[in-house]
């Protein structure tokens, strides 16, 4: 039976792409929402699920922050896709006669230059890959996508200009759930995610930090947001590089829980190379 992973968006959408990139011999499962995508993992109808996490241009992703920890699901697996926007239009169409472009609103100022030296329109969709069908869908020639490559793949379009986005480095950082944890060391360098409460005592963040400091653990992301609706009761997420049997994270680790109301793992998992090697 083949294996299923769940995705936000429709086919086509980038979450697509990083599910092709991270698992492509498993069906791509499209979720409406983050919740129903989460909970395709939970209720069995997919075996894993990919969700974003941040993006280069616009941080982080605030929703995925807030499930996660209380999603039941681990972290396995990190894949890096790169936004390459597309303005596809129908078969035969040329970018002359192109004079709107449908996309995401966080798309579209993403192409402004490309869009004002042509002239074209930008038409606000929920989805990248929803403005792709519809381009199909509707036939006219005047009326173009902004989305992937596999969304014209897809959706029979033709690509009218690729690579339009603004700034090339422009990524998304997608993180991949499954229901049981994964912590075996499967490469030489592993990321441990993890998040954490601080105890109410007077700089209790900073001596929280100590351990990581002078164990000598890389810390790649430290973001607080509040939990509960309430001012007081911050969070904090983390990304460290290393596995939760090396010592100097372990000794890391255990200083951490001195200073802290809670401590919860969230996965140990490979570092994927393109997170050395983005450009």
């Amino acid at each position: 039976m083949t294996k299923r992973i769940a995705f936000q968006g429709e086919l086509g959408a980038y979450g697509h792409q990083a599910c092709v990139t991270v698992r492509p011999d498993h069906e791509p499962v499209p979720c409406v929402t983050f919740d129903d995508t989460i909970a395709a993992v939970q209720s069995g109808a997919a075996d894993l699920c990919v969700v974003p996490v941040e993006n280069t241009t616009y941080g982080r992703v605030a929703d995925i922050h807030r499930l996660l920890p209380e999603s039941g699901l681990n972290i396995i697996a990190e894949t890096f896709v790169k936004v390459e926007i597309n303005l596809l239009g129908v078969p035969g169409s040329t970018l002359d006669q192109v004079t709107h472009a449908k996309g995401h609103a966080v798309i579209l100022p993403q192409c402004g230059t490309f869009l004002r030296e042509y002239g074209i329109s930008g038409v606000v969709s929920s989805d990248n890959a929803r403005a792709a069908r519809e381009v199909a869908e509707a036939g006219d020639p005047t009326v173009a996508a902004l989305a992937s490559s596999l969304a014209g793949e897809i959706y029979q379009l033709d690509t009218l200009a690729s690579r339009i986005e603004d700034h090339h480095n422009n990524t998304t950082r997608f993180l991949l759930l499954a229901p049981e944890p994964d912590m075996s060391r499967r490469a030489d360098k592993m990321m441990t995610t993890f998040v954490f409460q601080v105890r109410n005592i007077p700089a209790a963040l900073y001596k929280a930090m100590g351990g990581f400091a002078t164990n000598a653990i890389n810390m790649t992301k430290l973001e607080s947001y509040m939990v509960g609706g309430h001012f007081t009761a911050t969070q904090f997420y983390s990304d460290v590089e290393g596995h939760p049997d090396d010592k100097s994270l372990r000794l890391a680790l255990e200083e951490l829980g001195f200073f802290t109301s809670m401590v919860k793992v969230l996965g140990t998992y490979p570092a994927d190379p393109e997170r050395d090697n983005r450009d």
